[in-house]
């Protein structure tokens, strides 16, 4: 059975939505941040980059939210959570996820865990700073140019909904004007009342 990793108000969120989207046979397994679990030894056995989450698939383990996702939508296709029978309809749905991962995370990672980057404690209130416009600005750019509506990627729902609809959780926190992003506060607004959402928020934030 598929085994999830995960920490509440991660973006673990993603995964376990998508395992709930995909009808999958899962158990979860919650680590605490704040009793340092996912720097503990069993867990670095598990997962040695010491972050969440982690899916132990039964073949082995992958990390990383793009991945995860992937695998969830070609493991279980009658879910229909990627366009899995065309090569380049499948690329954009990576590219819109690689971007949410390498650079709308980073972005806002910056506002508490900028000593992954910097030592100096003037440098790292800087970075914090600096996430408003940051943030606002990746989510400006999904807004105008990525998002095509009512989903991610049109009338399809995909993988990318639950990570875009993860990320947005954390909007107002980043200080973020929701306001002057319509399209992604519908989404996050129609998210929220998906019967598999509310599952996964409820085992997470529970």
């Amino acid at each position: 059975m598929l085994k999830l990793f995960y920490a509440a108000n991660t973006c673990a969120l993603a995964s376990h939505i998508a395992l709930e989207e995909a009808g999958a046979q899962y158990e979860t397994v919650r680590l605490s941040f704040s009793s340092d679990d996912q720097r503990k030894p069993e867990y670095l056995a598990i997962n040695p980059k010491a972050r969440v989450p982690s899916l132990d698939t039964g073949d082995g383990v992958l990390t990383e939210t793009p991945a995860i996702l992937a695998f969830i939508a070609q493991s279980f296709p009658r879910a229909k959570l990627a366009p899995l029978s065309d090569p380049f309809a499948f690329a954009r749905v990576q590219a819109f996820n690689s971007y949410l991962c390498s650079t709308v995370h980073v972005a806002h990672a910056h506002r508490m865990r900028g000593y992954r980057w910097v030592d100096d404690s003037a440098a790292i209130e800087a970075m914090k700073k600096k996430v408003p416009a940051s943030v606002s600005e990746c989510f400006g750019l999904i807004e105008r140019t990525m998002f095509e509506g009512p989903w991610v990627m049109g009338e399809t729902y995909t993988i990318c909904d639950p990570y875009l609809f993860t990320l947005a959780q954390w909007l107002e926190a980043d200080g973020v004007d929701l306001a002057r992003l319509p399209k992604i506060r519908d989404h996050r607004t129609r998210m929220s009342v998906r019967p598999t959402v509310k599952k996964a928020l409820a085992e997470e934030l529970g």
